[in-house]
This record gives structure tokens, sequence and C-alpha cells, in this order.
């Protein structure tokens, strides 16, 4: 027998955006490989994280997804849903509203900027660093900062099996992106929120907060989003300029609903400047980064690939966005030929 610990992480009842929790339990067993049916539900107290009262305070956490911990001897990352003592999922339990397809495939662009005593990196006490324009995918002293650090995350999340498949410094000084791909709503929402979760954690050892507030700088400095590229079987395989046209005009009438799910604060981000669509409008177009839904240059070439929405915000929840896409694509009528 050998001690195993699991860390079970869920997102708590705050609101505009919820926050990471994580509690960890110790399991004696023989060996493990990731199996599911042997993690026991565990209860926490929702009365402390704003999902339950106190008179009435038990919620439940049931594992659906494990993960590597290279941080932990014999340790593992247990993501879980939370449900109430009557077994019916929470309110905060997005996970459970999406309509899984295996046949969808996310690529998350998730932006973040790292600050210390509330600036981003590389920003002076006083005043504004040099204008943005030469940090983007840069390299040097004064052009980047806390590389340390996202080399660290980037390891840890390869080392936890998640497909993180870039990074690169960002268009402001101290901002970062990594880009995380998964197949299917609930599979590719997982990965983002342990990658997220494993991002907070590497920083705490050195005194970094995260900031994925979607316009963490005032003023002429670019916004973080976590912009989503996403595509079905048909759009892969099948294909057509007709069924790329559908589904993008799918997404016009209910632009609103994406919107409300896509982040808060995301009017500040969402002006029409800094390579962004203006928040009441929608647009789409080919190779157009200020287009709502952009259309990557490579396919019209056979018209079969994927479609990047460039709308949601840095702070979006995964779960809601992935679950809001596939609703809409699904609802995206082909005219006849």
């Amino acid at each position: 027998m050998a001690k195993f610990k699991f860390e079970y992480i869920w997102m708590d009842g705050y609101k505009p955006e919820a926050n990471f929790r994580g509690k960890t339990k110790v399991l004696d067993l023989d060996s493990y490989n990731g199996e599911l049916d042997v993690l026991p539900e565990w209860s926490f107290d929702g009365s402390s994280t704003k999902q339950a009262e106190g008179h009435s305070s038990d919620c439940l956490l049931r594992p659906v997804a494990v993960y590597p911990d290279s941080a932990r001897r014999n340790g593992y990352i247990v993501v879980c849903e939370v449900f109430n003592a009557d077994g019916t999922p929470h309110d905060s339990n997005d996970r459970a509203t999406i309509e899984d397809d295996p046949d969808f495939w996310f690529g998350f662009e998730q932006e973040y900027v790292l600050t210390e005593n509330g600036k981003p990196l590389g920003f002076p006490e006083m005043g504004y660093p040099e204008p943005q324009g030469p940090y983007y995918c840069a390299v040097g002293h004064g052009r980047v900062m806390g590389r340390d650090i996202v080399e660290e995350h980037l390891d840890a999340c390869l080392d936890a099996g998640l497909s993180i498949t870039g990074i690169n410094a960002e268009v402001m000084i101290g901002q970062w992106e990594y880009q995380c791909f998964g197949k299917g709503g609930k599979k590719a929402a997982d990965d983002m929120f342990v990658s997220r979760y494993l991002l907070h954690r590497v920083c705490e050892q050195y005194g970094i907060v995260v900031d994925i507030h979607p316009k963490p700088v005032k003023g002429d400095w670019n916004g973080s989003g976590m912009h989503c590229n996403f595509s079905n079987k048909e759009m892969r395989e099948v294909g057509g300029e007709a069924l790329f046209t559908a589904i993008c005009e799918a997404f016009r009438p209910v632009h609103e609903e994406h919107i409300a799910v896509y982040g808060s604060s995301n009017d500040q981000r969402l002006t029409g400047d800094h390579e962004t669509q203006s928040i009441d409008q929608f647009s789409y177009g080919v190779s157009d980064r200020g287009a709502s839904i952009r259309i990557p240059v490579s396919v019209p070439k056979t018209w079969k690939g994927y479609l990047e929405d460039r709308r949601p915000a840095s702070n979006a929840n995964p779960y809601k966005v992935a679950a809001r896409i596939i609703k809409t694509v699904n609802s995206a009528v082909v005219p006849a030929e």
C-alpha cells in the first residue's frame, strides 16, 4: 500500500467570476493509474464558498477528470463537479450544462498578465513603460518579463498531460498567452480549467498574481482575451463555403447570448480597437482580427477547417463558452444547393 495525494479542485460560487478552490484527500492504495471509480465523492462547506447557507452547508464534490501532478510524489489533480446534497447539479456547476460531443474540437488562447504590487511586470513604479509594439513575441531584457514563470507553467501543464500547443509573449509587457487544445467540449474545458489552476499555483512560489481581467491596464494597451478556435467533424471533413457562412450567420442573432457568458467587463476590451470588434456589433471575415469571428486565411482554400471566436474575455468560463458555441453551431441551417 502507498499514500496517494489527490487535490480535489472546483469553482466556487463567487460572481461575476468564480475562484479556484481545492483540498487534498490522501488515500491508501496498492497502485493508481488514473481510475475515476476509486475516487470517492467528498463534501465541503459550501457556506464558505458562497455555494450554500450555513444552516444547510454541505455540498458534494464528484470527481470527473484526473491529471498527474508533477509537483507531488504520488500526486494527482482531480477536477470535480459540484452537486447539492440531494444529488442535483449545483447552480455553479457549469460543466453540467455542456451538451457534449466528441466531434467538437476546441483551442483556447488564454491571455493573462503577471502582476506584482498591482502592476504588470515591467511597468515602472510611476508612469508607464515604452508604448506597446516591441513586446509581442519578443526576447531580451526589458522586452519580456516573467519568462521563468511561463516556462515552469508550460512544463507543469505538459507533465499533467495537457495539450498545450504553444506559448508567446503578448502585445503588452508582462502579458503572455498559451494555447490549450482539446477534443470534446467537456475535455477541452477541463484541460483549460486545470491549466489555469496550475498557472495560479506556479505563481504562488514567486509572489506573483495572475490577472485575467479583460482590460488590465486602461488606455492604449491591448486587453486580454481567450479566443476560442472551434470545429466539428463536418467543418473539418465535409466543409463548403455554404456551411461556413451558415455557421457564421447562426452566431449573428444570438450575439448577445454569447456576450452574456463571455466574461465580465468585456465591454472594456471589445471597443473596436486593439484587434477587437465593438461589443454591440457582430461581424465575420477572412483573416480579420477586428471581426467577432475570424475565418482563418487557410480555410477558403478548401473551405474546410475551423473558425475563431475572438469575443471571449480572458476571464471567461471555458465551460460556458464551449456550451454556448456547441449550441449555436448545432443550430446552423445550411441552405440546400
